[in-house]
């Protein structure tokens, strides 16, 4: 054999090929990317092993990493499932440790459909497999790396890491560290990453941080175990972490221990906290192992004498805090029992739990500060025209502040307001319960006679529809911002559907219910008409349809059947709109056509998708960034519900920047179908202002 195919890779791995790299000569192959979608040559990207200090496997542009692997524990297989057109697929890969090289090799289950690992020109290495039932093209296929921002090559900085165990990965610092520049970390800029809150001393000990991908840097000590492994690290005071894997008798040099250690802070780049088993993988514990951080103040050696010291300290607190609480509950009981009463009122008296919102039981741990409509009424000078920054169908909203200086929105229903005592409640128990950062914070409410008013952070730049929609605006919203809205709306709707202990349907998606913090960090808003679904639950159906006209999925707005699809339906009018500029129901902004979404699948029919692009942008837009977006607003709103995407996938498909998505079929949107039409038009109640219910009774 002089020369096969196999052996020397382009862009693409094909099961049965191997990645490999030599111990003895460095040498080994790799996977390059093509230059551009349209420029064979080889780009800037590539994937290799590497095993200068032990094997891992790395992604680079150039010479710098922008991806690595976990650092390998000695597993010889391990396995992931997938699901595609209905049919399981298994993924297994290999590695095979000899004398001279460490090799990896990937292979399929049998039955599976083609497949093929792409190192792709956008710098991701990519898991494809051959659509030939639906689009006849290759479609990613759930692995993607680097699947997030924060999973990038030391994204986080120095003794930061990714946590994945969030319902959005996102940086955090290691115990005992904490941000360098505190601003730059909370407006999402990691690079400084993190410092000691407090110096380490020798005798400071070790906190075990399970589940984790290992930093970068490492040193590794032969032939030691594990209790000689942490003493190696214990004795040196300049080791900060260290970590012991038993490679099973795997490896083919007889040292079947692997004893890493960490020598200074600036050693600590690029980790990771993974979930307990991953995603996809049915093996699971080959992709993470446990860290043991040396942390100030982990002495494990209490002496009698600090043990009675700290009680002491400990004693006294107990009675100074007691004391404060004596003269608080004397000072504000009168105070406390108005409030109290109104709490009960509001979780119990005429208050009860409906069939809209499940048999959830919210009362027990609910907790929400109710503040007195007198301090809402200083604050807002007695609801002035003045302190007003909003007004929608079930109210007004004005700018507060509480004690402290705390900037917030009070939003006051009005007396004749179409929500009512079930929706408000709702909003609140839901709201309280809720914590993302792409969903608003409820900081608390009121409630004294028929006054009803609920307390948010107050956000600058108000709400997405004030911007967006704006012809007379001076600085338009550019690309990067539209596409950082899109995608953190689709987080937050992610955790509503998937990730929050319970799960949410929220009814009501649309421009004016997402507001913008200062950074334009979307946060969905206004969940009264949203609803709990059980585990198993996958739709529901109310005579009582609620939601916003255009923007209602069809089978929710005709039938009354909802599901987490009817949200992913708004979401996909809400995509189209935000790249285009255009209301749902602009009808002037799209002539020739009865509504936007016919505007936009009639221009992909066409091959002109991206002349749906606002005007005032398109010369700054990323044009395969906005061709995606419309690509997955029309997968969004299909007719089908089960041709719509799930969540997750709309998350990953965003986040990746996918270039393979399966064809939309026809839209749904709302055309005469018959004589019955008219007469629905005459039997939807308008909501105020469009910024609130339309109620119709579902058919």
């Amino acid at each position: 054999m002089l020369w096969q195919s196999f052996d020397h890779p382009t862009d693409t791995l094909l099961p049965g090929m191997k990645i490999w790299r030599s111990y003895k000569t460095d040498d080994g192959n790799r996977l390059v990317s093509w230059k551009s979608l349209e420029d064979p040559s080889p780009g800037t990207f590539s994937y290799s092993g590497e095993t200068k200090l032990f094997p891992q496997s790395f992604i680079w542009n150039g010479s710098h990493p922008v991806w690595r692997s976990q650092v390998w524990t000695g597993y010889t297989i391990s396995t992931s499932q997938y699901y595609q057109l209905n049919t399981s697929i298994v993924v297994y890969l290999a590695c095979v440790d000899t004398v001279d090289k460490i090799s990896m090799v990937f292979t399929v289950s049998d039955g599976a459909l083609p497949m093929r690992i792409v190192m792709g020109y956008s710098g991701r290495l990519e898991l494809r497999v051959w659509n030939n039932r639906v689009s006849s093209e290759w479609a990613m296929l759930g692995m993607s790396r680097p699947d997030y921002d924060c999973s990038r090559y030391g994204y986080c900085g120095l003794s930061g890491y990714c946590d994945y165990t969030d319902a959005t990965p996102t940086c955090k610092c290691l115990d005992g560290f904490q941000p360098v520049d505190k601003e730059e970390w909370s407006n999402a800029r990691f690079s400084q990453g993190c410092q000691r809150k407090e110096p380490l001393r020798c005798s400071d000990g070790f906190l075990a941080l399970p589940d984790m991908k290992v930093p970068d840097n490492f040193v590794r000590i032969g032939r030691k175990t594990f209790k000689e492994c942490a003493a190696e690290c214990s004795g040196n005071c300049s080791c900060v972490a260290y970590a012991y894997a038993s490679l099973n008798g795997s490896t083919s040099n007889g040292d079947a221990t692997r004893c890493l250690l960490w020598i200074g802070d600036h050693q600590l780049v690029d980790t990771q906290k993974m979930m307990a088993v991953h995603p996809y993988s049915t093996a699971g514990a080959e992709s993470q192992e446990t860290l043991y951080l040396r942390v100030a103040g982990m002495s494990g050696k209490r002496t009698k004498r600090n043990t009675l010291k700290v009680a002491l300290q400990i004693l006294a607190g107990a009675v100074v805090l007691t004391s404060i609480l004596l003269i608080w509950v004397c000072k504000f009981r009168a105070g406390r029992k108005t409030n109290t009463e109104n709490h009960k009122k509001l979780m119990h008296g005429g208050f009860t739990t409906s069939d809209e919102l499940g048999e959830e039981k919210t009362t027990n741990d609910f907790e929400l500060p109710f503040l007195k409509f007198q301090d809402i009424l200083v604050t807002t000078n007695n609801f002035s025209s003045t302190s007003m920054i909003g007004q929608g169908g079930f109210g007004k909203v004005y700018k507060g502040a509480l004690e402290g200086g705390q900037e917030v929105a009070i939003k006051r229903l009005s007396r004749d307001s179409d929500q009512g005592i079930q929706e408000f409640r709702n909003e609140v128990v839901l709201i309280a319960k809720l914590q993302h950062r792409n969903l608003v914070r409820l900081l608390g409410c009121c409630v004294e006679g028929d006054e009803k008013l609920l307390i948010y952070e107050y956000l600058p730049n108000k709400s997405l529809d004030a911007i967006i929609f704006n012809r007379a605006r001076n600085a338009p919203l550019d690309w990067p911002i539209r596409f950082k809205i899109i995608k953190g709306v689709a987080r937050g709707l992610l955790y509503l559907h998937n990730d929050s202990r319970l799960t949410i349907v929220h009814r009501d998606l649309k421009a004016s219910n997402v507001l913008l913090d200062a950074e334009m960090r979307p946060k969905i808003a206004d969940f009264g008409m949203a609803r709990i679904f059980g585990d198993n639950q996958e739709n529901a159906n109310t005579k009582r349809v609620v939601g916003t006209y255009g923007y209602m999925a069809p089978e929710y707005a005709m039938e009354g059947i909802f599901s987490a699809k009817s949200d992913v339906y708004s979401f996909g009018v809400l995509l189209l709109e935000v790249v285009s500029g255009i209301k749902i129901s602009s009808v002037d902004r799209v002539p020739g056509y009865p509504n936007l979404i016919v505007y936009a699948w009639n221009l992909w029919k066409e091959g002109k998708a991206k002349d749906l692009v606002d005007k005032c942008i398109v010369e700054n837009c990323l044009l395969d960034e906005a061709s995606l977006c419309i690509h997955m607003g029309l997968l969004c709103v299909q007719e089908n519900p089960d041709d719509r995407p799930l969540t997750s996938s709309v998350v990953f498909n965003l986040e990746n920047r996918s270039t393979t998505l399966p064809t939309p079929n026809h839209p749904a949107y709302f055309v005469q179908r018959n004589s019955d039409m008219e007469q629905m038009r005459e039997d939807i109640v308008n909501s105020k202002n469009t910024m609130s219910l339309t109620v119709m009774e579902g058919r």
